[in-house]
This record gives C-alpha cells, sequence and structure tokens, in this order.
C-alpha cells in the first residue's frame, strides 16, 4: 500500500462530500435502481434527451469518469481509491456494453475511457484482494434482472 499524503485523502473526502449533494445523490440512486440499457438506441428510446432520467444518467456517468481521471493521473492513492469507489466499477458494469457504438455514433474514442481504464485497473487489484468477488457480483446482478422480468411477465 503507497503512503497516502492529506492531499490526496482531502481530495477523496472532496469527491465524497460531491456525491452527498442532492441532486446527484438522487441520480445516483435512480441509476442504480432503474438504469438498464444495452444499445445506444434502447438508452434513447427508454431515456430520451431533455428527460429527468437522461440527465441522472449524464450525471453519473460524468461524476465518475472525472473521478476515475483523478485517479488515474496518480493524484488519489490507487488502494486509497479502489477501497472507496465501487460504485464506479458499477456504473461501467452497466455502461460497457454501450460504450464502444456511442464512441462510434459519437466520433469520440475517448468517451468514457477514464471510467473504463479505472474499471480494469479496479478489476485487478479486486481479484488480487477478493477472489471471484466481481463475478459473484455480475451473477447476482444477472439473477435480480431476470427475477425483475419474471415478475413484470
Amino acid at each position: 500500500m503507497g503512503q497516502v499524503t492529506h492531499e490526496q485523502a482531502n481530495l477523496l473526502l472532496r469527491l465524497y462530500e460531491l456525491r452527498r449533494e442532492s441532486r446527484l445523490r438522487e441520480a445516483r440512486a435512480w441509476f442504480y435502481s432503474h438504469f438498464e440499457a444495452g444499445t445506444p438506441e434502447e438508452l434513447l428510446t427508454k431515456y430520451p434527451m431533455g428527460s429527468a432520467e437522461n440527465a441522472s444518467l449524464r450525471m453519473v456517468i460524468t461524476y465518475w469518469d472525472m473521478a476515475a481521471g483523478l485517479a488515474n493521473r496518480g493524484l488519489i492513492d490507487d488502494v486509497m481509491f479502489f477501497e472507496n469507489s465501487a460504485e464506479g466499477w458499477i456504473v461501467w458494469e452497466k455502461m460497457k456494453a454501450i460504450v464502444p457504438a456511442q464512441r462510434t455514433i459519437m466520433k469520440n474514442p475517448a468517451y468514457l475511457a477514464h471510467l473504463e481504464n479505472f474499471a480494469k485497473r479496479y478489476e485487478a487489484w479486486r481479484e488480487r484482494t477478493a477472489p471471484g468477488s466481481l463475478e459473484a457480483f455480475r451473477q447476482a446482478r444477472a439473477n435480480a434482472r431476470r427475477a425483475a422480468a419474471k415478475s413484470a411477465s
């Protein structure tokens, strides 16, 4: 574990303060409970531009892409960030199927690149510290989606 500076700890605390802002907190709650889309087309159909849901989506993904960018640049100790930022990985898990097509559509290969890079580094760290836990999470999420689909039909 690296030596964490007061400056790094303060930056992490500042990021946490931003997460507590009421509108971002509401957006995060919506994202984790309700966001599901497998393609850019599905995303825009379910959460059209100008909708409250689209605004919530953009708030969540841009917050986590920004936070990941700070960590990726070494401004926050990796282990300290990983210990406190599993939520960012969950955002990537929910977005990763959509991002390649969005990058093509937007002609922006860097779209959510900070978040993707963070997620890869987080996965490597998590597998070293808690082997199998990411796959267990993915399986639990898949089971929950199946149960929700079954109860909706």
